[in-house]
This record gives structure tokens, sequence and C-alpha cells, in this order.
């Protein structure tokens, strides 16, 4: 990783954070406010103060800790000797059950909210992608034999309509998380639309981890270019060696170059070393030497000579789309977006704990803030999706049952309402107890995979 990369990794990693944490606990804040709850401290981050400021009629301490991951409200409360005789109506333990439960709910509500907003955006402004294309299924592959065929363009999976190669396969790792038989509408190249059944029982947990449609024998289509060069960037290693646009290169040290993706790596593996290459010029065949430019990304190290390939631009365009929808029509769909990415990390929680799906999956802030990087330097389609997904994961994460959450804090008063009076504090104590060891032992196994995945590539 160049310093470059991580830096904007370490940016637009604290970027993301700082905005979901602050959104999530404006949420508790503003519900506590409005139920009349004084509130001692807005927090961003934990441990000792970075910055500190008092403000509003409460004088709330407005902190940013040293340890960003995370942060609080604290509001008066008797039980912690937080609030005296002067405020103990607007204490949070003399609440209602049902304010209480409107605070505890506000903050992952918030994050649903936030995630809605950014779903919006995107699908105003409009989202570029793929459209779902099949490739040539593998033969003899579960796809094959189901009758699918290259430029088959997938419609519908199940009953969700797709648009891109990006819905299409989020709805068919549903199925294939589900080892469903799922239904899947394709238009043929001819116009015709038919519906064609895939069997995803030959999924395993293990695959999931990988191209989990290459065991059925799916795969998005990928054009293919010819190895003629459209570009021929100034003093690059092409340069010197006096390619030119609108060469076609026949072969590389002596093996035939059919398609751009050979020409790529074949030269790829040549770094640094001089290499033969025959092209075709205005019907005449020219042998030149090029020594490609040693390139080293991400602790790999490859061949690049500084050319860029022909591309037919009318294909170009049938291939992809960009997905746009109206102001009003936008707001249903951010929700119903958020609904459905929402139901699905919980159906993954729960086929990870059935042992249906590898605990591989589950990722800490290592991998994490690698995605925040990815995704910004990609541009800021793609790191607002982000922002979204994991808004979404935050607040799913904070509604689980586990007492330190809100979740958590939802089942016991659940539990008063049940039984018509407070859960005792040593109950809540142990439940703590338990629900930090719980959540102590999933961060350190998501670390250990963050680690296992930087380790292992």
């Amino acid at each position: 990783m160049s310093l470059l990369s991580f830096f904007t990794t370490i940016a637009a990693f604290a970027l993301a954070i700082g905005i979901l944490v602050t959104i999530h606990e404006l949420g508790h804040f503003w519900a506590a406010r409005w139920c009349d709850v004084k509130i001692l401290r807005f927090s961003i981050g934990f441990g000792r103060p970075l910055w500190m400021k008092r403000a509003g009629r409460d004088q709330t301490e407005w902190v940013i800790g040293v340890l960003p991951l995370g942060g609080y409200v604290k509001m008066a409360d008797e039980r912690d000797g937080s609030a005296d005789a002067t405020d103990k109506a607007r204490a949070f333990n003399n609440k209602t059950v049902w304010q209480r439960i409107v605070i505890v709910l506000a903050g992952p509500l918030a994050n649903f909210i936030l995630a809605a907003i950014l779903y919006w955006c995107l699908f105003v402004s409009g989202t570029p992608g793929a459209k779902p294309f099949l490739g040539a299924p593998a033969p003899n592959s579960v796809a094959a034999t189901a009758g699918f065929a290259e430029l088959d363009l997938i419609t519908k999976v199940g009953d969700k309509a797709v648009k891109t190669w990006g819905d299409a396969r989020l709805a068919l790792l549903e199925a294939a998380v589900a080892r469903a038989d799922v239904a899947i509408e394709i238009e043929e190249s001819t116009g015709h639309r038919q519906l064609k059944r895939l069997n995803m029982e030959t999924i395993g947990k293990e695959d999931l981890d990988k191209d989990f449609l290459a065991k059925v024998g799916l795969s998005a289509y990928r054009m293919r270019l010819l190895p003629v060069l459209d570009e021929v960037i100034d003093r690059s290693a092409a340069s010197r060696a006096g390619l030119r646009a609108g060469d076609r290169v026949l072969a590389v040290q002596g093996k035939l170059t059919d398609r751009w993706e050979t020409f790529v790596a074949q030269i790829s593996t040549r770094a640094g070393e001089a290499t033969d290459i025959v092209i075709q010029r205005a019907g005449v065949q020219i042998n030149l030497t090029v020594t490609p430019e040693s390139i080293t990304e991400n602790g790999k190290t490859f061949g690049r000579i500084g050319v860029k390939p022909k591309v037919d631009r009318s294909l170009v365009e049938k291939l992809n789309t960009v997905v746009r929808y109206g102001p009003l029509d936008a707001i249903p769909r951010a929700w119903a977006r958020v609904w459905d990415m929402s139901i699905f990390s919980l159906k993954m929680m729960g086929r990870m704990i059935a042992g249906d799906v590898s605990w591989k999956n589950l990722s800490g802030p290592i991998t994490i803030a690698d995605y925040a990087g990815q995704s910004a330097q990609l541009g800021w389609i793609p790191y607002v999706t982000f922002l979204a997904l994991i808004s979404i994961s935050l607040g799913v994460l904070n509604l689980l049952p586990i007492p330190v959450l809100d979740g958590g804090q939802l089942m016991y008063y659940i539990a008063e309402i049940l039984k018509g009076s407070p859960v005792s504090e040593k109950v809540m104590e142990i439940g703590q107890q338990v629900g930090l060891t719980l959540l102590l032992g999933l961060t350190a196994f998501a670390f250990y995979n963050d680690i296992h995945r930087l380790v292992t590539g």
C-alpha cells in the first residue's frame, strides 16, 4: 500500500466512524431531550477527552475522546449517583418505560434514517453499474444444465427485479445463503423472456467466502477486447519501443495473443525484462522489443508498458446503465433498500449461529477501514454506498439482545412491561458482565479474521 493510499484509508475510516457514531448518539440525544432527560455528556470516542466544551441549559459536556471507536450519551440517573434531588424528575431512571424505550431505540433508528437518506441521494443522482448480462456458463455446471447462456440478461431473481449486476449478485447471494432453488427471469439475446431455475444446494458455507457463483457456473459477462492499441502514453515504455495507436498485437515472446486480457497477462509477468512482441500495422507485421516498467502495488510487482485498449463504445453503452429515480419515487425505494439490507444482515447472523455460514464473514475495524479506503479511492458514489451499508450494520448490531447494546436495554424494558416492575439491579449487573464478555469475544474474533485476511491476502 502506498503512503497516499494509507492516509486515504485512515481519513476515510475516521470520517465514516465520525459520521456514523455522531448520528447514532444524536438519535439518543434528541430523544432524551424530547423526553426532558438531563444530559450530562455527549461523547464521540472513549477515554481521556481530546477536546471538551460545555454548552446549553444543562451545561452538557461535548467531548471528543482519545479512542474513536464508538461514543455515548451520559444522562442523569439516580442509580449511579449522577442525579441529585433537583434533577430527580429529569433522571433517566424516573422516566416511564415507554420513554426509555423511545430513547434507546432512537440511536439505531437514526442510523437507519441516515442510510435511507444516503440511498435517496444515490437514487436521485443516479448510480452507474453494469447490466446483469451473463457470461458463458462453465461446461457441465449447474447453470449450463439449467439452460443459461452467454449474454442472457437477468431481469428478476425470485420476486426481486434487478437492474445492475450488483443487485443481481446480492439477490443470488440471499438464495445461496438459504441454499434455495431460485427462479431467475432472463431476457435472451433475441429479446424473448423466460424463467430458468438455478439450484443453489451445492454451494457450501466456505464457498460464500469466495466467488460463490463460480460454484454453480455463473459469471458476469466480460466484454471481449482485441489486443488493439487505442492510446500510447507519452514517455512510457510502449512509446520508447515505438508502439503507436492502432497497432494490433499478434504475439508476445513467441506466444500468440488473441485477446487484450492475454496481452495484459503476458506483459505483467515481464517486469523489467526485454520482451519481444509482434504487431500488425497497416497490414504489415513488425517486430519490436519493449521493456515493461516494474510497478509495485499492494505488495505485488508486475510489468506495465503504458497503453490503453481500443473499446467499442456502443457495446460499452449496451452493457452499462445508470439507475436513477425521481425525488418522490426514490423515497420508498430507499426505505425498501434499508429494510432488505437489514433483514439480510439478520439472516446472515442467524446462519452464522446455525453454522450454515462461515464465521470468517465476521469483519472487524481493520477490514472496515480497508473497505472505507478502497471505496473512497473509487469515488463518492462507492463511498456513500459504503456509508449506507455500515450505517445499517451499526443499527442492526445495536438492536441485538446483548445487554451492553441498545437491544439488551430494550430487552430489559420489555421484561419490565411484562412483569410490571423493573428488572433487578443484580440481574442487570450479571447481564452486563455476560454481554460484555460476549461482545469482547466477538470483537476478538473479528480482529482475528482481519489479521488473517491481511496475512493470507
